[in-house]
C-alpha cells in the first residue's frame, strides 16, 4: 500500500468502480500523487485531476517515472518560456538565443543553447564570452538537460561554476485542483480578498518583485511587460498588497506562463498562492491555452511541495552555468 514517501511520485491505482453479477469491477488510473490523506488520495493524471476513496482503493503502487521528453518537446517549451521571458537585447548563434536585460534575472541574461549554433561547440562558447565581454556582464548559459549536456560538459572543461538546479514544471490546465473538491472539505478558505488581474501591475507589485529580484531597472520593465498576452495578479486586503503573480500565454497559445507567485510572509498559508495561480489559469484557459510551465529551484522545498499539490510535474531541468572571472 502506499505511504507519505510516495507522495510525489509516479503510481497506478486500481479503482473498485462498481460489481457486476457478484463481481467487482475496477478502473486503473496512471498519474503522480500529490495528496494521500485518511480518506482519499489524489492522483495529477493527463486527463485531469482524479480524487479516489482509500475505501474503492484495490491495489495501489509506485511505478518508474515517465519516459524523459523528447529534444522537440524540450525546444518549444524552452522556447516558448522565452517568449514570456523576453530580454530586450537579443542576438543569434545559430538557432542558440543571447540575451541581456541589465543583469536583471538569469534568464533574461543568459544564452539558450537549443538547435544548432552553426559553428563547432568550443567556437560557440567562445563567441559566448564575446558577446557578454562586448556588453560588460559576465557570461551565462542555461543548459536544459539532459538536452545540453555536450553544452555543458564543454563549460565544465572550461571551469564555468553552476548555479543550483532549476525544476522547469508543467501541468495540464485541466489537472489543476478547483478552490474546493467536488466532496470533502474545502482544500482552502472560499472567502478572503479577490484576485484581480491587471494588463500592467501596481507599483506595490513592483516593488515586492524589486526587493525578489533585487532591484528593477528599465531592462526588468521591459522582462515583465513585452509580452502581447500577460497579466499581473493582485490580491490587496485594506490596501495592502498580500499576493502577487504573473501569467502569460505564449508558445503559439498552448502554454501558461507563470512567474513571480508571491505571497508576503505575515499572509502565507492561507492559501493565496493557489487561488493567484487559477485566476491566471482561468485567464489563460479563456484564451485557448491547455498547459502551464513555471520554473522552481530544488531546493526551495516550501515552493516545490505547493506546485506539487497543485499538480505540477517536472518536464526537465536546466542549470545555469556562469563563466569564470
Amino acid at each position: 500500500m502506499l505511504r507519505q514517501q510516495d507522495v510525489g511520485h509516479r503510481i497506478v491505482v486500481r479503482q473498485i468502480v462498481g460489481v457486476r453479477a457478484g463481481r467487482p469491477l475496477f478502473s486503473d488510473a496512471l498519474g503522480e500523487l500529490v495528496e494521500l490523506g485518511e480518506t482519499h488520495l489524489t492522483l495529477a493524471t493527463r486527463q485531469g485531476r482524479l480524487r479516489v476513496p482509500l475505501a474503492q482503493v484495490h491495489r495501489a503502487k509506485r511505478v518508474p517515472p515517465a519516459s524523459r521528453p523528447t529534444a522537440a518537446a524540450v525546444v518549444a517549451l524552452e522556447l516558448a518560456s522565452d517568449e514570456a521571458w523576453p530580454a530586450a537585447i537579443r542576438g543569434r548563434l545559430g538557432d542558440w538565443l543571447l540575451r541581456s536585460a541589465a543583469g536583471w534575472s538569469g534568464r533574461a541574461n543568459s544564452a539558450l543553447p537549443v538547435g544548432d549554433p552553426d559553428r563547432p561547440l568550443p567556437a560557440a562558447v567562445d563567441a559566448i564570452e564575446r558577446w557578454y565581454a562586448e556588453r560588460g556582464q559576465p557570461a551565462m548559459v542555461n543548459t536544459p538537460l539532459p538536452l545540453a549536456t555536450p553544452v555543458a560538459a564543454e563549460l565544465d572543461a572550461r571551469g564555468w561554476a553552476a548555479r543550483p538546479l532549476v525544476l522547469f514544471q508543467t501541468a495540464a490546465l485541466a489537472a489543476l485542483p478547483p478552490a474546493a473538491p467536488a466532496a470533502g472539505p474545502p482544500v482552502e478558505p472560499a472567502a478572503g480578498p479577490p484576485v484581480e488581474l491587471a494588463r500592467t501591475p501596481s507599483a506595490d507589485w513592483l516593488a515586492v518583485a524589486a526587493g525578489r529580484k533585487g532591484g528593477l531597472p528599465d531592462a526588468a520593465r521591459h522582462v515583465l511587460t513585452a509580452v502581447d498576452q500577460v497579466r499581473f495578479a493582485h490580491v490587496y486586503a485594506d490596501g495592502r498588497l498580500l499576493a502577487m503573480g504573473r501569467g502569460t500565454v505564449t508558445g503559439q497559445g498552448r502554454w501558461l506562463g507563470l512567474s513571480l507567485i508571491e505571497v508576503v510572509p505575515e499572509a502565507r498559508r492561507q492559501g493565496l498562492a493557489g487561488r493567484v495561480v487559477r485566476a491566471l489559469a482561468e485567464w489563460g484557459a479563456a484564451l485557448g491555452a491547455t498547459d502551464a510551465f513555471l520554473q522552481v529551484e530544488q531546493r526551495n522545498t516550501a515552493a516545490v511541495a505547493l506546485y506539487r499539490g497543485l499538480g505540477f510535474t517536472t518536464h526537465h531541468t536546466y542549470v545555469t552555468r556562469v563563466a569564470p572571472t
